[in-house]
Order: structure tokens, then C-alpha cells, then sequence
């Protein structure tokens, strides 16, 4: 499950901490920033199978994570993972205690909801530094649906979703279900993009950044904004997590973001995989 959404879709992850002297030593040290200098890399965490951001070694935020490293002054060592079952999981795995296989904890996390929500649920990572606006967005064929003005236009019309998606939620519950007998469930965005692509589909609706990374304008298949009673219109915004208490490794990672907004070089991240990037 990805976890873009918006926070009635979060699930609370807490764990109880003891307090005793030996459980506490136990614990994975901090990624405090003179450990980071004496080690020399900066680990991030990518989710995997997650275009355009970070797919086997490529994406977004795989870009952006070379970055932050050469602005620390820092090699970068990448840690991909698939997606739990809920955002506390990963937080969890992958940010202030690692995974029970040994996996992790890295000093960073990319592409968290930057939300209030997810934030109290979660007090022992912060969560900051925004870097990127997504939003659902709906991709047609033009040939196929000449006009759009409202998801009236979706009756009766073949609509693609990923499983287990913020789309495929809002598509499938709209209406009780008017429109479910039509809808395809592929395993990924980028599966449901490709059918559409080669006419098996009428429209899907999926991330604006999985959508503009594969048809990079093609005016055969523009985009529209859908409107759905669960679907938050503005999107939603995107940043990263250390733990809690790593502050001079975030306030370094947040000045790093903040340089290469003002440089142009995030933008020009973004724009090399065919997307563009919104600012929070």
C-alpha cells in the first residue's frame, strides 16, 4: 500500500518504549550529525516500485537524495524498502527503530505526508521540510471522451486505478459504487498509464506525477481535475522524517531543501522526469 493520502486514511503505530537503563542501550543510536560526519554517508530510505520518485534505483527522489548528500557533503547510500501496511510501519521500520529483519533505520525517509494527523500519531519522528505538492488527478483519452466537465462523463467509460490506492478508494465508493463495474484494478499506476496508452482503457485516474511522467503533455491524453467528496482538492504536500530528536540533522536537511528550491535545481529534478514539481 503507498502511502500519498490524506490523514483519515492514516493508522496510528505506537509502540510502548521501556524505560529501563538496558532496553534503552539496545535501542539503534541517533543519526545525530556527528555521527553522519564520522561515517561519511547519508542513508535515505526510497519506497520501491514507486515511479516516477524511486524505482529500481531511478526517480525523483532518488535525485533528490543524491543531492541532499553532496549539499552535506556526504556519499549517499540508498535504502529501498516496500511499503507497509500503514504509515506508522514505515515510520517505525525505516526511521526511529528498524525493521525486526535487521533493515534500517535510515537517517532520512523521503516522500512522507507532511501532515498534523500523521504527526501527533507518530511523536518520535519529525516530519518537515515539504518539497512537493501531489494530487489525484483523472487522464483521458481525448478520442475516447472528447469532453470533461464532471465524472458524470465517466459513465459507462473504461477507468483504470492502481490497487489499493487513494484513486481506486474515491473511484470504487463514489455513488455507492455507480461507477465499480467499469473500473480496471492494475498492480500499479504505471500498468493502468500503459493500457491507456495503447486504447484498452477511456481514462484512469492516478497521481498527477505518475500521470505527466508518461505522457509528458501529449495532448491525446490531457488531464482534468475530478471532484470527489473524499478527495482533497488542493493535494496534499510530500517531505521527509528523521527521529524526533535528530534537530541538527533536520534543520541541515531542511536548509539543503531550501538551497536547492532557490537554485532551480529541485525544479530541474522534477522536470527531468517529465514532471512538475509544485511548491508547498
Amino acid at each position: 500500500m503507498r502511502h500519498l493520502i490524506f490523514s483519515a486514511v492514516f493508522h496510528a503505530c505506537r509502540k510502548v518504549i521501556a524505560v529501563l537503563a538496558l532496553a534503552a542501550a539496545a535501542l539503534p543510536a541517533h543519526a545525530d550529525w556527528n555521527k553522519l560526519q564520522q561515517s561519511g554517508a547519508l542513508r535515505v530510505a526510497v519506497y520501491n516500485e514507486f515511479a516516477p520518485f524511486s524505482d529500481h534505483g531511478a526517480g525523483i527522489d532518488i535525485d533528490l537524495a543524491e543531492a541532499l548528500a553532496k549539499k552535506l557533503k556526504l556519499r549517499l547510500t540508498l535504502l529501498p524498502f516496500p511499503a507497509g501496511e500503514n504509515l506508522g510501519d514505515d515510520l517505525r521500520n525505516m526511521v526511529w527503530k528498524g525493521h525486526y529483519l535487521g533493515y534500517g533505520p535510515a537517517d532520512v525517509l523521503l516522500h512522507v505526508p507532511v501532515d498534523s494527523h500523521l504527526m501527533a500519531e507518530n511523536d518520535k519522528v519529525q516530519i518537515f521540510a515539504p518539497y512537493h505538492v501531489e494530487a489525484v488527478r483523472l487522464v483521458r483519452s481525448a478520442q475516447a471522451i472528447p469532453a470533461f466537465d464532471s465524472i458524470e462523463a465517466l459513465a459507462g467509460k473504461r477507468v483504470g486505478v492502481e490497487k489499493v490506492s487513494i484513486a481506486a478508494m474515491v473511484l470504487l465508493g463514489e455513488g455507492n459504487g455507480r461507477f465499480r463495474d467499469n473500473v480496471r484494478i492494475f498492480p500499479s499506476a504505471a500498468a493502468a498509464l500503459e493500457e491507456l496508452k495503447a486504447g484498452r482503457l477511456d481514462a484512469v485516474l492516478a497521481n498527477r506525477s505518475e500521470i505527466e511522467a508518461v505522457f509528458r503533455g501529449d495532448p491525446a491524453f490531457p488531464l482534468a481535475q475530478a471532484t470527489f467528496q473524499r478527495l482533497p482538492r488542493n493535494g496534499w504536500a510530500v517531505g521527509m522524517a528523521v527521529r524526533k530528536d535528530d534537530q541538527d540533522v533536520a534543520r541541515l536537511l531542511q536548509a539543503a531543501v531550501n538551497e536547492l528550491r532557490d537554485s532551480g535545481e529541485l525544479q530541474a529534478i522534477f522536470a527531468r522526469h517529465g514532471v512538475r514539481m509544485v511548491q508547498p
